[in-house]
């Protein structure tokens, strides 16, 4: 299985991301080519090869004459439906996009059918991430991985005046990543950045060990002397594959022997384990020495998290000792999904097993909301969504 690790230590913004992916060997001319496929009039794209501190990297710049309207989320997703994108990336480049109307809405408390985007609704920023997770699908990347995100200091010039750096809407798509503020000038992660490497990364921290295939390397526009304005993309294989038995990580796994611990303060670490990343926590009774019920409390984290998650433990549980280990953890490759009901949207994860054939389950906060607003009960919902689903994947390409 291929998967991507983005060194984003110097930040990330759309045309860094699009600029590594063609520097990896996403091809130029397909990229250069989206614009007119998307029926974007006046839009051009080149690219150069440019040198940022030590490092030789693509650059690549979208230009857009005349002036461009503030769009809405529908407009911007009509305008991705033209242009014939293959089904993971056009996908991934709604999701995107939905990310950011929804941070935006956050932001400017509104909702977001109501969302003007103004930067990222831009002819530039849907080529950028229309051109990303197209070159995400050509380059056959199932997997992304990533470090924390650096978001500069200082401010930046938008559309809605002079704004802090991280700009609000980018602190809201970094909600749950780590990030790194390490006071580097300007802003370096922008929301466009931020929402790709969100939306695209299911798991922080190091990847599993893999087999190094490619390094690109995007160029940011300015050139300051901090610290080498790039994104690094790392392409790499690891052992799963389509028709093996999974993708291979490393999980570290924690647990707890509690036997003095309430109900209510076992919930409470829980939920505070997995807002510290955890990708899971669970209690299961047990009896202890002298007849003592009892809860196992059991953390599986990326490895890079155990430190951080056995303080947590630490400070939350009366626990006084902790088990650790790491173990391996076999994975199906998994994406999203999104389906449209006359209710609304509703979210699925799709995983590919072994054999190459795909499954698909609705998200079940996705059919609750729908569920709560419509007052169906889930079961039906979730059918309808499973039916359109499968509709749509097995629709002639």
């Amino acid at each position: 299985m291929k998967l991507l690790y983005v060194d984003a230590s110097s930040g990330i913004s759309g045309d860094m991301t699009l600029a590594a992916l063609v520097d990896l060997g996403f091809a130029f001319d397909e990229l250069a080519a989206l614009p007119h496929a998307l029926g974007l009039e006046g839009v051009t794209v080149t690219e150069e090869t440019v040198q940022r501190g030590p490092f030789r990297a693509r650059h690549v710049d979208v230009a857009v004459t005349g002036s461009q309207p503030h769009r809405h989320l529908h407009h911007v997703e009509e305008i991705l439906a033209r242009g014939a994108l293959p089904e993971r990336a056009l996908e991934n480049a709604r999701a995107v996009f939905r990310r950011l109307a929804e941070a935006e809405a956050h932001v400017h408390g509104t909702t977001v059918e109501k969302v003007h985007f103004h930067e990222v609704g831009a002819a530039d920023a849907i080529v950028d991430i229309a051109g990303a997770c197209l070159g995400l699908e050509r380059l056959g990347i199932e997997a992304v991985h990533a470090t924390p995100i650096a978001v500069g200091s200082g401010s930046v010039e938008t559309a809605h005046g002079t704004l802090p750096v991280p700009a609000p809407a980018t602190a809201r798509l970094l909600v749950g990543a780590p990030v790194d503020f390490t006071p580097l000038a300007g802003e370096r992660a922008t929301p466009t950045g931020a929402a790709l490497v969100t939306t695209w990364v299911k798991s922080w921290g190091p990847p599993p060990p893999f087999r190094m295939l490619a390094q690109g390397v995007g160029a940011g526009g300015r050139d300051p002397k901090d610290r080498p304005n790039v994104l690094r993309l790392l392409l790499g294989e690891t052992e799963g594959a389509p028709g093996g038995s999974g993708a291979r990580r490393l999980v570290g796994v924690l647990e707890t022997a509690l036997d003095d611990a309430t109900p209510q303060l076992v919930a409470h670490a829980i939920a505070r384990l997995l807002a510290a990343g955890a990708r899971d926590a669970f209690a299961t009774p047990i009896v202890m020495k002298k007849g003592r019920p009892a809860v196992l409390l059991t953390v599986l984290c990326d490895p890079a998290l155990i430190d951080a998650l056995a303080d947590l433990l630490f400070r939350e549980t009366p626990t006084i000792g902790l088990r650790v280990r790491t173990e391996e953890r076999r994975e199906l490759a998994r994406e999203e999904a999104f389906v449209r009901l006359s209710e609304g949207e509703v979210r699925l994860k799709v995983v590919t097993l072994p054999d190459g054939t795909r499954r698909a389950r609705p998200e079940y906060e996705s059919l609750a909301l729908l569920a709560n607003a419509t007052g169906q009960d889930l079961e039906t919902l979730a059918a309808r969504a499973l039916a359109a689903w499968q509709a749509l994947s097995t629709r002639p390409a």
